[in-house]
């Protein structure tokens, strides 16, 4: 096989999967891992790949890359709406208390939701995200509070030192938390520090945190680890973790429950 096909075929992999491997591709192509190295090279000083280790993802996936708001809205829809309501059923029946909705497309599905799993009860709902407080705003029952702070234009999003005291000042029964990597060895992340520290103060003040992510999400790292596995209770996504996540969430006492 010449190398230009090899490269077609890994740009596809890359489409496919999202991540390909030196070893796997080597085994797969009959070739040397030095040359499918080469061959990596190659394609990430052509801008199609980012090298990573023991592998590459596609150059879109670097630890920075963050879609804006409406471009995550038109994606993995079918999957969030099935992580939502699979996410709902952690209110268990007749509930009565408080819940944190973080910012995010997903934590936004679960809003959308809300209403359909409450029974007319008093629930105490506090969000920082203006695109979720509209939406909530309008759910029978619900007492909306909103924290303020800097908002970020890419989330609609309240950031800064004093979103996360607020944020820290409470103690709410449940936590809707959003990410953009989950992985085994550096945990729940996200591109943009100001959001680690919002999300990390989330994670903090809640009594118990749900971790809502679609398959996508999981083994990526972005640059900022704002939570181990250990301190999330729950995560609700629509595919099984790969073996190494999965015994890494098994080992840190997550549930995973698949939409």
């Amino acid at each position: 096989m010449y190398a230009t096909e090899r490269h077609e075929l890994i740009e596809r992999l890359l489409g496919d999967d999202g991540r390909v491997s030196v070893v796997e591709l080597a085994r797969r192509f009959d070739v040397t891992t030095e040359t499918i190295r080469r061959d990596l090279d190659q394609l990430e000083n052509a801008g199609i790949l980012r090298r990573v280790h023991g592998g590459a993802v596609p150059r879109e996936r670097a630890s920075t890359a963050e879609p804006s708001l409406a471009e995550r809205l038109q994606h993995h829809g079918v999957a969030k709406s099935a992580i939502a309501e699979r996410a709902l059923e952690a209110l268990g029946r007749r509930f009565r208390g408080s819940l944190y909705f973080d910012a995010g497309t997903t934590t936004g599905a679960v809003a959308a939701r809300l209403a359909t799993h409450l029974d007319g009860g008093p629930v105490e709902v506090v969000t920082h995200a203006l695109t979720l407080a509209h939406t909530l705003a309008g759910v029978p029952a619900v007492s909306l509070s909103v924290v303020g702070g800097r908002v970020r234009g890419l989330t609609a999003a309240a950031v800064g030192a004093d979103t996360v005291r607020a944020i820290e000042s409470l103690r709410p029964d449940i936590a809707f938390l959003g990410a953009n990597g989950l992985s085994a060895g550096f945990g729940v992340s996200t591109p943009d520090p100001d959001e680690a520290a919002v999300k990390a103060a989330i994670v903090r003040s809640a009594r118990r945190v749900v971790l809502v992510a679609d398959s996508e999400k999981l083994g990526r790292e972005l640059l900022v680890s704002f939570a181990p596995l250990s301190a999330i209770d729950v995560l609700v996504t629509d595919a099984e973790p790969d073996a190494e996540l999965a015994t890494a969430l098994s080992e840190a006492g997550v549930e995973v429950w698949l939409a």
